[in-house]
């Protein structure tokens, strides 16, 4: 029996062993990438908000993606807007799919003719920081969901 109980015991720290070295070679090959957003967005809001836009994630392991952008709200939102050559920039991104997804979104805006946006946005672990300039006449407060998919 106490060879059985020193096989087992055997057995069990090479199993342990063979998980730590996957989980270290997973660790190494799960490193952050640098990935960036360039976008154009444009919606309106009276009470409920939508908007719709398009853009390109690129990722600085050479990958690529053009996405769709879709955001709902609700809140005390008025206006129409429109923004032009906006940007974003992830964190904690393993793989350019890691950027797909709803992002929770809060958000205080106000414009005039020449409107303006900055955000930071959360889905999971992964965080989108949005900026972006256009036009357009927006005043509110608001909360909901900014999804990113594949055309």
């Amino acid at each position: 029996m106490k060879v059985m109980i020193r096989h087992s015991a055997v057995s069990a720290v090479t199993v342990l062993a063979a998980a730590l070295m996957c989980s270290s070679f997973a660790s190494a090959a799960g490193k952050d990438i640098d990935c960036k957003l360039d976008y154009t967005l444009d919606g309106w809001a009276a009470v409920y908000g939508q908007a719709t836009g398009s853009g390109t994630v690129s990722c600085s392991n050479g990958k690529s993606m053009p996405i769709k952008i879709s955001a709902k709200t609700i809140g005390l939102s008025a206006g129409k807007w429109q923004i032009d050559k906006g940007k974003g920039r992830f964190t904690d991104v393993h793989k350019i799919d890691d950027v797909l997804g709803t992002y929770a979104k809060a958000e205080a805006n106000a414009g005039l003719v020449k409107s303006g946006s900055a955000q930071v946005l959360t889905k999971g672990n992964v965080s989108l920081a949005l900026a972006g300039k256009g036009e357009g006449i927006n005043l509110g407060v608001d909360v909901g969901g900014f999804e990113i998919k594949r055309p």
